[in-house]
């Protein structure tokens, strides 16, 4: 075969790919996929936040919740693209206690703006200078991801 005949064969392997993928999600067949995004997303946001609480010295015991949450949806998420029983089971158990650990985090974000001198009447300084106020909104999604996952339907 001469490498033109690989070339169009390799795209057109792709195409059918791409039209798969296309097909699986537009009838909600996205379960393994999400379940792999949503371990990933959880990898790079629980090493995201064990950074910037390390910065902040973990000076709230609470601090340590999304450090601990972390591996448990990460595992489950890879279980998830490999077994139908973990993505029905252990991913939505494991992501609902991420995302609500994230909710909480919203709460005590805004807590330490509150908390700054000025408080919310300085919002201009404390929101930059304070604890990132959206940042516990994106553990809040990752858990998202994984409910998500764990309603949807397996890929053909």
């Amino acid at each position: 075969m001469s490498g033109a005949g690989k070339v169009h064969d390799a795209v057109t392997g792709g195409e059918h790919l791409l039209d798969r993928m296309v097909s699986n999600i537009s009838h909600g067949r996205f379960e393994r996929s999400l379940s792999g995004l949503t371990a990933l997303s959880a990898l790079v946001t629980g090493a995201e936040v064990y950074l910037e609480h390390y910065k902040a010295s973990f000076g709230n015991k609470w601090m340590w919740s999304p450090v601990v949450l972390t591996p448990p949806l990460v595992v489950a998420g890879i279980g998830g693209v490999f077994s139908k029983r973990w993505a029905k089971t252990m991913l939505p158990i494991t992501a609902a206690a991420y995302a609500a650990n994230g909710l909480l985090g919203e709460y005590f974000h805004a807590r330490g703006v509150a908390r700054k001198p000025g408080g919310w009447r300085l919002y201009s300084y404390n929101l930059p200078m304070g604890p990132p106020i959206s940042a516990p909104g994106l553990m809040a999604m990752v858990g998202g991801m994984g409910l998500l996952a764990a309603i949807l339907r397996r890929e053909k």
